[in-house]
């Protein structure tokens, strides 16, 4: 299921306590388009699907990353993309999308975004796997 442009928000808004959507918005895209860098394929594709389409496209033309980032140097890239972010905020930040990002797809789809990532985004998608 595709959630509504306003929808996908609203969760990210409340999930980041952001003041504004506009804040949401602006946590999203960067999350989204840094993702989207460590996606590949189909899996890139079918998560797309399950966006709202302005997300979609975000996801679907990403930043460009010469390396899967650890979750860590993803915080700090994305911190870096977020005006007023710290290192403290971002980690809000990001679990906040991409929590939300875990509540719009199956149990199926998120296994396979996970095995496309390095070790430990299990937790920033708040999915924490067995060991």
């Amino acid at each position: 299921m595709t959630l509504r442009w306003e929808a996908f928000l609203d969760h990210v808004k409340e999930r980041g306590e952001y003041g504004s959507r506009h804040e949401a918005e602006r946590a999203a895209r960067v999350v989204l388009a840094l993702l989207g860098a460590h996606l590949l394929g189909e899996v890139r594709a079918q998560l797309a699907a399950h966006l709202p389409e302005g997300f979609a496209l975000i996801l679907l033309n990403p930043l460009q990353s010469a390396e899967p980032l650890p979750p860590e140097r993803f915080l700090r890239a994305t911190a870096a993309w977020i005006d007023g972010a710290t290192e403290q905020t971002v980690a809000w930040d990001v679990s906040a999308v991409l929590s939300t990002v875990a509540d719009a797809v199956d149990d199926d789809l998120l296994k396979q975004i996970l095995l496309q990532l390095p070790a430990g985004y299990d937790l920033l998608f708040g999915r924490p796997q067995p060991i």
